[in-house]
């Protein structure tokens, strides 16, 4: 006998729910998630040594070098972008002056937009990661140069 479909419906939500917990509770080693409805499954699979020390800083591109190490991370695993929409405006440009409360990209986790914030104020030196790349909890994604 199959779920009626409300049944499965709400299944998959809450099967949803309860992934992106576990996902948020271990930082960095999630490598696959799995949702079924039909018999409810959920497959979660994380790296087979999670490693604990962050991940080493990528090197800036030409002309863009970083001297203060300071970086905007990811929050969580995910996609980033660099923009609210396709084609649209990039939130942040190298050279640009942010404020702690200032938007540098986005990264969308199971359909959900998370705003990355800068998180202290500098100028941005580099863009890390391009756009619509995949990343792991604690990656920098943004260089900063302290002050303003």
């Amino acid at each position: 006998m199959s779920t009626p479909p409300t049944e499965a419906g709400q299944l998959v939500e809450e099967l949803g729910r309860q992934a992106r917990r576990l996902a948020a509770e271990v930082p960095g080693g999630l490598c696959r998630v799995s949702v079924r409805a039909g018999d409810a499954t959920v497959e979660l699979e994380w790296a087979a040594s999670p490693d604990p020390r962050p991940a080493p800083e990528p090197e800036p591109e030409a002309g863009e070098t970083d001297e203060t190490g300071e970086t905007v991370d990811a929050p969580l695993v995910g996609t980033f972008y660099h923009a609210s929409e396709p084609g649209g405006p990039p939130f942040v440009r190298v050279g640009d002056v942010v404020a702690q409360d200032t938007v540098v990209g986005i990264v969308e986790a199971m359909k959900m937009m998370n705003k990355v914030l800068a998180g202290r104020a500098g100028t941005v030196t580099g863009v890390l990661v391009p756009d619509g790349d995949l990343v792991e909890y604690g990656q920098p994604l943004i260089a900063l140069a302290s002050g303003g």
